[in-house]
């Protein structure tokens, strides 16, 4: 399947009004999905949520990639009780097993719904996947109906700045496969780095403490575990990196992109240029404070709370 590069550069344009997203997540792995997640389901003046993915993950949490995926899909069980939303015909679990070097696509629920959601779309009215986890959700879909690039924007935390030595990131490093084939595929991307870009987004205990916390059982959970990420919270600070690929959606001028040829995956984890590649959008930065002040507004309005 192809798409034009014109075609292509229009799915790229920030989007305006209210946009389709699904959100593609390996939520028990760490603490910052957790916020992204409820960052988005407030914010239901921009985002018309159709679908939630749990995604795999593999590391000291989990026993195994399917074992992350359920730890995930549990989690997201948690805060949507704590936000009183239904989680029927919303949730959805993914795969158990990554695409890796073989690049086959791998069958779940979550996929399925994917691509059904995608050719339900049209290109002036696309789905955006927000993708914070490894991408074999994203990149089986891909494989199994390559038809969807035309329909839906990729909007991915993987990886680290182009200028950084390497790219040996969580994400990016679970399923380097899956992620070659999102940066292949040619679908509409929008990349978000971490290091360099994405961990400029950070707080603090006694930020969380005052802004999150006193805001229903929604924020003592998020800060419980904020706060159970570390035994010392002395000059510590915490990176929240899912909270990015939500901003840029809320409001593209709080992390600024810019249009370049879509960097080339190699087998050692690092970037290579060939700029005769189709153009994606890189975000180059990301300012914390108006996605942290959105995030607790909306918060602390939801809990009704001053």
């Amino acid at each position: 399947m192809t798409l034009t590069d014109a075609a292509r550069l229009k799915l790229l344009e920030p989007p305006v009004g209210r946009i389709r997203v699904v959100l593609d997540t390996d939520t028990y792995n760490e603490i910052d999905d957790q916020f992204a997640l409820v960052q988005m389901l407030l914010s239901k003046d921009r985002f018309d949520v159709e679908a939630i993915y749990a995604a795999p993950f593999f590391n000291a949490r989990a026993d195994s990639p399917g074992h992350g995926m359920v730890l995930s899909y549990q989690e997201i069980l948690r805060l949507l009780e704590r936000l009183n939303i239904a989680a029927e015909g919303l949730v959805h679990r993914g795969v158990t097993a990554y695409v890796g070097p073989g690049k086959a696509a791998r069958e779940a629920p979550a996929v399925d719904d994917l691509v059904a959601r995608a050719r339900a779309g049209s290109p002036d009215h696309p789905l955006y996947v927000i993708a914070i986890g490894a991408i074999s959700n994203v990149a089986s879909a891909l494989l199994k109906a390559p038809d969807i690039i035309e329909r839906i924007v990729v909007v991915w935390l993987g990886g680290h700045a182009l200028e950084w030595p390497h790219t040996i990131e969580f994400n990016l490093k679970q399923d380097v496969g899956g992620a070659q084939v999102l940066l292949d595929s040619g679908v509409p991307l929008v990349l978000v780095p971490c290091k360099g870009v994405a961990s400029h987004l950070h707080s603090t205990v006694p930020e969380i403490e005052r802004y999150v916390e006193p805001h229903g059982s929604i924020g003592a959970f998020l800060a419980m575990r904020f706060k159970e990420y570390s035994s010392d919270h002395l000059g510590w600070a915490k990176e929240i990196w899912d909270m990015a690929p939500v901003g840029w959606l809320l409001n593209p001028v709080w992390a600024p992109s810019v249009i370049i040829p879509a960097p080339v995956l190699t087998e050692q984890m690092t970037w290579s240029v060939d700029r005769s590649r189709h153009a994606i959008r890189y975000v180059t930065y990301v300012d914390r404070n108006p996605i942290l002040r959105d995030f607790f507004l909306k918060l602390r309005a939801y809990a009704g709370t001053t």
